[in-house]
């Protein structure tokens, strides 16, 4: 399934597309040089693939992200610039079905090494309820979205470690010369993400409510590895409305299970978050899929940033 995703105001975009194939932030090359470097070059497609890309590389690897600070990933088109980038790296690493435009030019560009982040964990069906007790609220009011492959695979920790050993066997594979610090990298990297994985474990084992609304359903993946329940006001594709029934058992349900926020995206329009939250009487906070770094981030990387996910979390949860 195909994710779209409702693109930033007009001039924010604009200013983006300005940028073409400007650094991300983060990242150690722009598109213009993908290729060529004089190490093992990398074409990332978006800020989590990136991320892998440079932490397990370290310093023997050019890493290029086409999609640039700010950008929404899922609706990214890719230039002819780009394009040739792409053609010219020695490795692109990707998540299948997130990017359309990705999709296709990875099928048909001549990289020999070509890594699906998708197809080194798993994948489940997800809709606009998902964790805790959302299959009993589908059975019960039968306004459960119809579920699609949700690809948010990295905001669950532990599948993420599972993606990172991936690319590591990958990259020791198509660059053998540099295998053993790529390893060790991979190692290094795991071991952060189980320590992440433990801190998400401690810090929501205990909370007075585990129901969160968020304006789509990104952290299905976090909220079923920690035993809370996530409900989306608009699934996995956040242009669609919700329904007055959708919006009417929100409300309900904000009640019943003691809900105190709804969580929108630095990314998204909040619009209708915040139309919901006065609705009901709830707060309104960030919860970021860290799609992208920018300045309205909280925090300068990954790491940084899931950790004020849980803190947003644990007080909306009301942790103990």
């Amino acid at each position: 399934m195909n994710v779209r995703r409702r693109l930033i105001p007009t001039a924010a975009m604009a200013a983006v597309t300005a940028l073409g194939t400007a650094t991300l932030a983060g990242c150690s090359g722009d598109a213009a040089g993908a290729g060529g470097t004089g190490k093992f070059d990398v074409v990332a497609s978006f800020y989590p693939m990136a991320f892998l890309a440079e932490r397990i590389g370290g310093d023997h690897v050019h890493v290029t992200s086409l999609t640039s600070p700010g950008q929404e990933p899922h609706d990214l088109e890719l230039s002819t610039r780009q394009i040739a980038s792409l053609e010219e790296s020695d490795a692109v690493l990707y998540l299948k079905n997130l990017q359309p435009a990705v999709d296709k030019a990875v099928d048909q560009s001549p990289v020999d090494t070509k890594i699906d982040a998708a197809s080194l964990t798993t994948l489940e069906e997800h809709g606009n309820e998902v964790g805790g007790h959302a299959a009993e609220h589908d059975h019960e009011h039968g306004h459960g979205e119809e579920a699609g492959k949700d690809p948010h695979i990295w905001l669950d920790p532990v599948r993420y470690a599972q993606v990172a050993e991936g690319v590591g066997k990958a990259f020791e594979k198509a660059d053998p010369d540099h295998a053993a610090d790529y390893k060790k990298n991979t190692a290094a990297l795991v071991k952060q993400l189980n320590a992440l994985n433990t801190e998400f474990e401690d810090g929501l084992a205990h909370t007075k409510s585990k129901v969160f609304i968020t304006t789509h359903a990104a952290f299905g993946y976090l909220a079923e590895r920690y035993g809370l329940t996530e409900e989306a006001i608009s699934g996995l594709d956040p242009e669609s409305e919700p329904s007055a029934a959708r919006v009417k058992d929100l409300e309900k349900m904000a009640e019943a299970d003691g809900v105190s926020t709804v969580f929108y995206e630095t990314l998204v329009s909040d619009k209708t978050a915040k139309t919901i939250a006065h609705d009901t009487g709830l707060k309104t906070d960030v919860l970021d899929p860290i799609e992208g770094i920018t300045d309205h981030s909280r925090g300068q990387d990954y790491f940084a940033v899931q950790r004020a996910n849980l803190k947003a979390l644990q007080q909306a949860l009301g942790a103990k």
